[in-house]
């Protein structure tokens, strides 16, 4: 059955394109690639939001605001029980030496483990002459555990009227006020005796059998050692080799008893030639000897 209505024939009318346009097809192309899509769906809120953001920030009510309640959240949070120091325990030095400790640590209790720098209390503890190291923590039991290890003093050094006691390495670990109070320890003196310690420490073990009547060692020049024994005696050692020389003047110790006459100086600086030196009484006494011998020569000539 044929349609009753007739459509109009227009001839000049342009037939429709189901093609979209130049525009909506570049952006149907863009919703097609996934970067896009996800820059859309993510970047426009992230954008909005730091917009936002940004925005009520900029007032300096908020900002106090914020700071405000961070600084609440932060305090509320360090001051919790299981972080708080309740106590303190410093072990391994006698009492004076953590008398010297004492004012750099914290004196008010309770405090909060984050309030402390463990690491800054210890290098200042360290950086005291009678400490060689220490180790500081805060134990389970909430407690600020201090364990120091002093320097083990090892020789006096007397500098300028002052009797410093030394360690191994040359470094001060307090001083005395006479050589009363530390009998026990080796007697050295001059400048840039403590750079050399080693060498006087095994100068003193050379001593053996002289050890008794050794007073203590003297750098002479900032070059090498004399050995002061009892009756002003001196032994004046080279710049190399003094154990050697110190070992040698000991055999002719033993051989001839030579420390037990009226010897002053023992100068082995020359190792090839050790030179004595009488004291002033038996030098006197040798000059009279000499001028007698004189005037009976002459007398009997």
């Amino acid at each position: 059955m044929r349609s009753l209505i007739r459509r109009r024939h227009t001839p000049d009318a342009a037939p429709r394109d189901p093609a979209p346009s130049r525009l909506g097809y570049r952006y149907q192309r863009l919703m097609l690639t996934p970067g896009f899509r996800a820059s859309v769906r993510i970047g426009v809120p992230i954008i909005l939001i730091l917009t936002i953001a940004g925005s009520w920030y900029s007032k300096p009510v908020n900002r106090a605001q914020l700071a405000t309640t961070v600084e609440e959240a932060k305090q509320s949070f360090q001051q919790r029980p299981q972080f708080m120091v309740q106590t303190m325990h410093v072990t391994g030095a006698e009492f004076a030496i953590v008398a010297q400790v004492a004012p750099l640590l914290p004196s008010e209790f309770p405090i909060s483990s984050f309030d402390l720098d463990l690491e800054a209390i210890r290098a200042q503890i360290e950086a005291l002459d009678p400490i060689q190291s220490a180790s500081v923590r805060v134990g389970q039991t909430g407690a600020l555990e201090i364990a120091l290890t002093p320097r083990a003093p090892v020789a006096l050094w007397r500098d300028a009227g002052v009797l410093r006691l030394i360690d191994a390495d040359g470094v001060q670990s307090g001083v005395v006020a006479t050589r009363a109070d530390r009998l026990d320890l080796p007697l050295i003196a001059g400048d840039g005796a403590e750079e050399h310690i080693d060498e006087a420490l095994a100068l003193f073990a050379a001593a053996g059998p002289l050890l008794d009547r050794v007073r203590g060692l003297v750098r002479m020049g900032e070059r090498r050692w004399d050995m002061v024994l009892d009756r002003d005696q001196r032994i004046l050692l080279p710049s190399d080799t003094a154990v050697a020389a110190l070992d040698r003047v000991i055999a002719l110790n033993d051989a001839q008893d030579m420390l037990n006459r009226d010897v002053a100086v023992v100068d082995m600086r020359n190792v090839g030639r050790p030179t004595l030196r009488m004291n002033e009484e038996a030098a006197a006494a040798l000059r009279r000897v000499n001028v007698q011998i004189d005037i009976d020569d002459g007398a009997g000539n």
